[in-house]
């Protein structure tokens, strides 16, 4: 907003600054400063009229007849509602990253799509064998190239080190850019190799990053780890071994880990379920403090994830001083989601309260949980009831012979032997290590037992099972349904036509009106409630 400075008027005795119609008049009703607010790339005076303030457009300024001006409002640009300096790091156009939806359900198909559009996108790796993501590796690369504005997902796998550090070596082998690490809870050898990976120095001293980790994270102490250099022990292990030159390991230690974090809120899947006005504000505050105390040349950038299903939560996310956004649930209801036609008809019946928190798969025994969808499904009280029993008892033949049965007959669907035979042909293949340790540890064989029934479950979800749509795990928090309510009865309600590209485009330009909105509010214009609402639409 550019006020009008208090050198003219009838106190100063210089004639006021005013606006002068051209082709069109000033509003003053609420129907045209609505139209007006929603026309966010052009400037906006702000006028004064006989019964307060108005919008205008257009016209021309003088002294001496039209209306008094009041302000200015420059264009308010979607691209330009976070941190420039993210657009020009990453080549995108908007301020706005797809999460990565773990076990393919954030699809190569949705991250070229998006990059396409200048936008950017990460393929949901969680949950997928590391062949499976180097197949998607490869396609994306044929596909993309050398194009910075895509990336993959990179989670924690305390379970399965073996597996997070296979998944991180491929990303380096192929040269994947940008990498999203997400559900850490410390540091491991793989997240610190990629981030140093490829650090060098430029003519000036500067430091420069081949690969870009993105961190997403709900808690201080986590966000500190990736706002601060790499710890001297893991980076000298990694020089040890090979992993890293000697100049990587010097380098990093002058960088943060990450220069992007995601600061994930209510979100579904991982989450603490943290207000995003608690949490964001928290984390800029430390990132000032620590870029203050390591001395950084270049700002880390903070975004904002979890419980953006609408223009409002996006605008609020800028407001509270995002770099970027990222979304995540909601594009589970795109044309390119990874999951099924009979998932998404749930997805979509979906309202703010049907959520809960459920046993995570991937972390099961550690009692970590994932905010998931109830309405219709039933996986959150069966997985629930899974968890309770490995809190109870030592191994699957301490269980109760009629709770055993129960289990059988209600969660499984089969014999406990007979999922304990498919459980150790997928292990197997996928890691060893843990029938090895399932032999010596009874209780760790019942938690990979149970382990397949919440594993599955979102499996199911992706193929469309019909025989298990009761127990679909479809990840999900509050945002969901808010965007469900948002959408209906328009474009991004029809299956066939809500795509992820439609999904930010909507989001973003909703969330540059609703901007525009309250900057005319700060200045006294009266601003209707129809102003503050954007219906989705075709986009380009």
């Amino acid at each position: 907003m550019t006020l009008v400075p208090q050198t003219s008027g009838p106190d100063t005795g210089v004639p006021p600054v005013c606006w002068r119609p051209g082709t069109e008049a000033p509003a003053f009703d609420p129907a045209g400063v609505t139209a007006h607010t929603a026309r966010v790339r052009e400037p906006l005076y702000v006028v004064r009229g006989p019964a307060g303030h108005g919008t205008a457009t257009g016209g021309s300024l003088g002294t001496g007849g039209g209306h008094p001006l009041v302000g200015l409002l420059p264009p308010v640009y979607p691209e330009w509602l976070g941190d420039r300096g993210f657009a020009e790091a990453h080549g995108t156009r908007f301020p706005y990253v797809a999460g990565e939806m773990a076990g393919g359900i954030a699809t190569t198909r949705m991250v070229t799509a998006l990059a396409g559009a200048r936008l950017l996108g990460f393929f949901g790796a969680a949950g997928l064998s590391p062949d499976r993501v180097e197949r998607a590796v490869t396609e994306l690369t044929a596909a993309l190239g050398t194009a910075p504005n895509w990336g993959v997902n990179l989670i924690h796998s305390p379970a399965e080190p073996r597996t997070e550090w296979q998944v991180a070596d491929l990303l380096l082998r192929h040269r994947v850019r940008r990498i999203s690490a997400s559900a850490y809870l410390d540091l491991t050898p793989a997240v610190v190799r990629c981030a140093a990976a490829g650090l060098r120095q430029d003519a000036d001293g500067r430091v420069v990053r081949d690969t870009h980790v993105f961190a997403k994270v709900s808690r201080r102490e986590v966000a500190e780890k990736f706002m601060s250099p790499a710890p001297g022990p893991l980076l000298d292990a990694l020089v040890r071994d090979g992993w890293l030159t000697a100049e990587q390991g010097r380098l990093a230690r002058r960088v943060p880990v990450a220069e992007d974090i995601t600061v994930e809120a209510d979100s579904g899947g991982h989450t603490d379920n943290r207000p995003l006005t608690v949490v964001l504000p928290e984390l800029l505050a430390l990132r000032d403090r620590l870029a203050v105390s390591y001395g950084y040349r270049r700002p880390v950038r903070v975004g904002a994830a979890g419980g953006l299903g609408t223009p409002a939560a996006v605008a609020a996310a800028f407001a509270l001083g995002a770099a970027y956004v990222m979304t995540g649930s909601v594009n589970q209801l795109a044309v390119e989601s990874g999951v099924s036609a009979d998932a998404r008809e749930l997805l979509a019946a979906a309202g703010v309260t049907d959520v809960t928190m459920a046993p995570a798969a991937d972390m099961f025994e550690q009692g970590v949980r994932v905010q998931v969808l109830t309405r219709n499904t039933l996986f959150a009280a069966r997985s629930r009831r899974l968890y309770d029993t490995y809190r109870r008892y030592g191994s699957l033949a301490e269980i109760p012979a009629e709770l055993r049965q129960r289990l059988e007959r209600e969660v499984f669907g089969a014999g406990l032997d007979e999922i304990w035979a498919d459980t150790e042909r997928f292990w197997q293949r996928r890691d060893p290590d843990q029938l090895t340790r399932a032999a010596r540890d009874p209780r760790h064989r019942m938690a990979l037992v149970f382990r397949w029934y919440v594993g599955n479950a979102s499996r199911w979800a992706i193929e469309g099972r019909p025989e298990r749509r009761a127990d679909y795990q479809l990840w999900a928090g509050p945002a969901l349904g808010a965007f469900n309510d948002w959408a209906r009865g328009s474009v991004l309600a029809d299956p066939a036509r809500c795509s992820v590209t439609q999904i930010a485009l909507n989001l973003l330009e909703g969330a540059a009106v609703l901007t525009r909105a309250h900057q005319l509010r700060t200045h006294g214009v009266p601003v209707p409630d129809a102003a503050l609402t954007f219906r989705p639409r075709e986009l380009v």
